[in-house]
């Protein structure tokens, strides 16, 4: 299948500390850079502590960003439903999907920091069955339906949305470790987010996400698309690989740092204490790339064959690199990784091999025409010297 890209930005900003109005400048300026290279898709998350993610809002920064971008699409990625409502996010939702003419997507989720869903005394135990349940309430609202449920969180009385959505927008829903983002995307019929289950150990969990779409799908007469399928994996590109890790010396520890001693979350931690074991464990692990364009297509063409196939491929934006580095990166994967998997290329690459097969014949012609023209001319500037008529 021809691949969709984008990225999934959460936003990090690492180390803690930076100026909240230029770093979202920062992610403003690379969705506009992605825009303007043809990227197809940018998803915002949620996240309200730890310092270092500083977008709260995804559906505020999606209404802000669609106006100053033309193409990309825009997607929540995601909102942690169990922190809100869910007839509020379905509101939400389809109004923006009103505003920005069919270019926003909604992603959905439990929540990945801790300290998020404690300060507002979801515990870490129920946060999973919340999600679960919550998604069942939206969808049904999103459908049209009048609902009518009582949680620990909120109490619906039919409840239902007076907005008609305006196009058949994008609902996934994201997974990391556990089997609760492909059960509810499963039962629901929407698409699945795999997030930093690109390493070569972690298609154990890749292989759970679909196994789990294909099992629960049946339960409920679903049959699981893996066009909707979309796997995220970090990647640096520049033109040499040791460029690319010495790039990545600007800011690779520090986002190593924030998943090792900040971030409460086992299943997203980086390993390694030193910049050398780090780079070790982006690049021999699978997990994703610090190299070259070529070495994004051969991971791109791993996870294609390992995964049975998905259908869009979302780069995890980071800011291992200075502003500058990481635009040229998304720039080198937008000309030399993504026509090898779009197909863009194809008839370009046929059209110079086929003058290359007829290079010689084809050359010698063309010289011998320039020079019978050349004679042609000297002749009849001869001739008419002599007086002869042309």
């Amino acid at each position: 299948m021809t691949l969709k890209f984008g990225t999934f930005l959460a936003s990090f900003h690492c180390p803690a500390g930076q100026n909240p109005s230029t770093a979202y400048q920062r992610d403003l300026e690379v969705i506009q850079h992605m825009d303007k290279l043809g990227f197809d898709e940018a998803w915002i998350g949620e996240h309200h502590s730890c310092g270092n993610e500083l977008i709260p809002d995804p559906m505020t920064f999606v209404a802000w960003v669609a106006p100053q971008t033309e193409h990309i699409k825009l997607g929540t990625g995601v909102v942690s439903l169990p922190y809100h409502n869910p007839l509020w996010v379905a509101d939400r939702a389809l109004f923006l999907d009103r505003l920005l003419r069919g270019r926003f997507m909604l992603g959905l989720g439990p929540g990945a920091l801790p300290t998020d869903a404690t300060m507002i005394g979801i515990t870490l135990e129920e946060q999973r069955t919340a999600f679960e349940e919550d998604i069942d309430v939206l969808m049904a609202i999103l459908r049209g339906e009048t609902v009518t449920a009582r949680t620990r969180r909120y109490n619906l009385v039919d409840a239902h949305t007076q907005y008609a959505p305006y196009s058949d927008f994008d609902i996934v829903v994201a997974a990391i470790a556990s089997p609760t983002g492909p059960r509810a995307a499963a039962k629901n019929d929407v698409g699945l987010m795999s997030v930093g289950a690109t390493a070569k150990g972690g298609f154990d969990a890749l292989a759970l996400h679909w196994d789990v779409m294909v099992d629960r799908g049946a339960q409920f007469g679903n049959t699981p698309d893996r066009s909707k399928w979309r796997l995220c994996g970090p990647m640096h590109l520049a033109e040499t690989r040791e460029q690319a890790i010495e790039e990545v010396r600007y800011g690779l520890d520090a986002w190593c740092d924030y998943t090792q001693h900040v971030l409460a979350a086992p299943h997203f931690r980086a390993a390694g204490a030193t910049f050398d074991e780090r780079i070790a464990w982006v690049n021999e692990t699978g997990l994703g790339v610090i190299g070259t364009p070529d070495d994004a297509v051969a991971q791109i063409e791993r996870l294609q064959k390992q995964s049975g196939g998905f259908g869009s491929y979302l780069l995890i934006h980071h800011e291992w690199a200075r502003h500058a580095a990481t635009l040229k990166s998304y720039e080198l994967f937008a000309d030399h990784v993504m026509p090898r998997f779009q197909g863009s290329a194809d008839r370009l690459l046929a059209a110079r091999d086929y003058a290359k097969s007829r290079w010689s014949e084809l050359d010698q012609r063309q010289a011998d025409a320039i020079a019978a023209a050349t004679q042609r001319h000297a002749d009849e500037r001869a001739a008419a010297s002599n007086g002869v008529p042309a």
